[in-house]
């Protein structure tokens, strides 16, 4: 099985480099970067780290549908610029889609502090998650090439398309809620502080599931950072 892992990026020279170091120890069968027009050195290093570049429109579900149209992987990955993947994740895929019934899934996720409130914070994601098997973007969302193409992609919201393709994917067979954990920065957390941040993202999750539109919600979720 050949796993391609699509990573959109926004002015991410931070942290892009790191990432990609250490998908070199993953062996994935392509590394496809989608930049939805930096202005820093992001591109310089994606170049330099020997992934392939792709140019897109802004937008984090537009790129990732960039990144899926450009892959010539059975199964897909798509990974954020500040999470990196826990050595075992290619094997942990291929053993996910070794069952037909499987048609994607995600991982457990730990956030990269020392605060314990920040663990727990990684603990009830992974552990919601495993509940409703509805996964957000920051766990590593992977897919059936296949099964990624009958839904369309992500649906073209501006917020929430994580969330929206999740959902939409647990319909299609059996999501593996896998325990290796990738581990993702908790910058937003330690900027605006963990009680406030959870309390806007599940206000968001909820107004979401309300019918209120992801263009409003990406305004409130960015007035709010």
């Amino acid at each position: 099985m050949r796993l391609s892992v699509i990573i959109p990026v926004l002015n991410e020279e931070r942290t892009i480099g790191a990432t990609l170091e250490d998908l070199g120890g993953i062996e994935p069968y392509e590394i496809i970067v989608v930049d939805g027009g930096s202005a820093d050195r992001t591109p310089d290093i994606v170049r330099g780290r020997g992934a392939r570049l792709v140019s897109s429109t802004r937008g984090r579900a537009a790129q990732m549908n960039e990144g899926a149209r450009h892959a010539g992987g059975d199964a897909l990955l798509f990974l954020h610029a500040d999470t990196t993947l826990p050595s075992t994740a290619r094997i942990d895929v291929e053993g996910c889609m070794a069952d037909p019934e499987c048609v994607g899934g995600r991982f457990d996720i730990r956030l990269d502090s020392a605060r314990p409130l920040l663990r727990l914070v990684g603990r009830m994601i992974s552990f919601r998650s495993r509940l409703t098997r509805v996964a957000t973007g920051d766990q590593a969302l992977f897919v059936r090439r296949s099964v990624f193409q009958r839904l369309g992609g992500f649906p073209d919201i501006p917020f929430m398309e994580d969330v929206a393709f999740s959902r939409a994917l647990k319909k299609q067979g059996r999501i593996a809620c896998l325990r290796s954990r990738v581990v993702s920065s908790a910058r937003r957390w330690e900027q605006n502080g963990p009680i406030r941040t959870i309390l806007l993202m599940w206000t968001l999750k909820l107004l979401y599931l309300a019918g209120v539109p992801p263009a409003t919600l990406k305004r409130l979720y960015s007035e709010a950072r």
